[in-house]
């Protein structure tokens, strides 16, 4: 199990800890329905430095990056950020990432931490031009505050002016004293805030500092219990759950980060899917009847037949209702279709609805 620079400080805090893609991880300390509910109200802070960070360098860094992921990359300008996916030459997705643009010859990927090694070697069997690549997971720690109270909370640590920096958008500048920090306004709760990234000799202090900053409005800690019902209240997927090597980005509703006016990998085929429609879609449903729904249990239609399955699924903290994603025929995936989750051998109704879940 590897340790991120900040493990130390969850243990004094008394989270509960768990192995997750490989490092310790802590996934709640207070509570999941605390965490939660302070993260959609107020502010809160995820350690999420087991997330892996290539760089990408050269004058051909942009063709590679053009090659193997599904979005247009050649859109981005300095200080630009694009959420992206990496397909695999079977119809199916390596990962999903965010590309940051740092200069015209230089591009930061972050990518999900169980797939950092999978995702390098994917990236490198396509790079044959001599692009530099470089692996800086292991040096660099990342830090996600989120919540309405997260810029206040960030803006005491730094002249950037954070109210400049539009969503999905960088800078980069000096933080609670540490230089070249990245200051990302992107997150995976729907809540706003930032993402830091910075070298993990300097974790701690920027941890303690953030924590005085937030104080006064109640900052807390939050696990990866919370980081996942948050995410999933956005309808934001979740890879391994919601995408994986079997499912298309067509089919899983990311035909807007998948663009044909380049050439990818499996390009041709994606393309097909988009004008001739696929025979499944994944769709947020909100249950009916009392239950929840988890990973993996059956969707069913009305006669019992079994048509899909739940691929994340919660009672969601700020709603008070089950909900949850799945894969469903095309024919059962518009607004308000009927179908049933089978939850201790019993088929609960519910209702396919649009996300995000939660509406700000």
């Amino acid at each position: 199990m590897k340790n991120t620079a900040l493990s130390a400080i969850h243990l004094a805090l008394g989270a509960k800890m768990v192995p997750f893609a490989g490092y310790n991880m802590p996934v709640s300390y207070s509570g999941l329905n605390d965490e939660h509910l302070a993260v959609r109200q107020a502010v809160g802070v995820f350690d999420v430095s087991h997330m892996g960070e290539f760089i990408l360098k050269g004058p051909h860094a942009l063709d590679l990056i053009q090659r193997v992921t599904s979005n247009d990359a050649s859109v981005l300008v300095d200080g630009k950020v694009q959420y992206s996916c990496l397909p695999n030459a079977t119809g199916g997705i390596v990962d999903d990432l965010l590309v940051y643009r740092i200069d015209a010859e230089t591009y930061l990927l972050v990518v999900n931490a169980s797939n950092i090694e999978k995702d390098w070697n994917w990236i490198a069997s396509h790079n044959t031009k001599g692009v530099e690549m470089k692996d800086i997971s292991d040096q660099t720690s990342l830090l996600a505050i989120q919540g309405p109270k997260a810029l206040a909370t960030l803006q005491k640590l730094t002249a950037v002016n954070l109210s400049d920096i539009p969503y999905y958008e960088f800078r980069k500048g000096t933080f609670n004293g540490v230089e070249q920090v990245l200051i990302s306004n992107t997150g995976y709760t729907g809540a706003g805030g930032f993402e830091l990234y910075f070298p993990n000799e300097t974790a701690e202090k920027m941890w303690n500092a953030i924590f005085e900053a937030g104080k006064e409005f109640g900052i807390k800690p939050v696990g990866l219990g919370a980081r996942d019902t948050l995410r999933l209240e956005m309808g934001f997927c979740l890879y391994g759950n919601d995408i994986d090597d079997s499912t298309s980005p067509i089919e899983a509703g990311l035909g807007w980060i998948t663009k044909f006016t380049k050439d990818f990998t499996n390009s041709k085929a994606f393309k097909e899917q988009k004008e001739k429609g696929v025979d499944k879609k994944l769709v947020g449903f909100e249950m009916i009847d009392r239950g929840i729904p988890r990973h993996d249990y059956e969707i069913v239609d009305a006669a019992g037949n079994t048509i899909g399955k739940v691929t994340s699924g919660t009672q969601s903290p700020s709603l008070q209702k089950g909900i949850g994603m799945g894969y469903v025929p095309a024919s059962l995936a518009k607004a308000d279709s009927e179908i049933f989750i089978r939850v201790r051998d019993k088929n609960l109704k519910a209702k396919v609805v649009k996300i995000p879940f939660f509406k700000n």
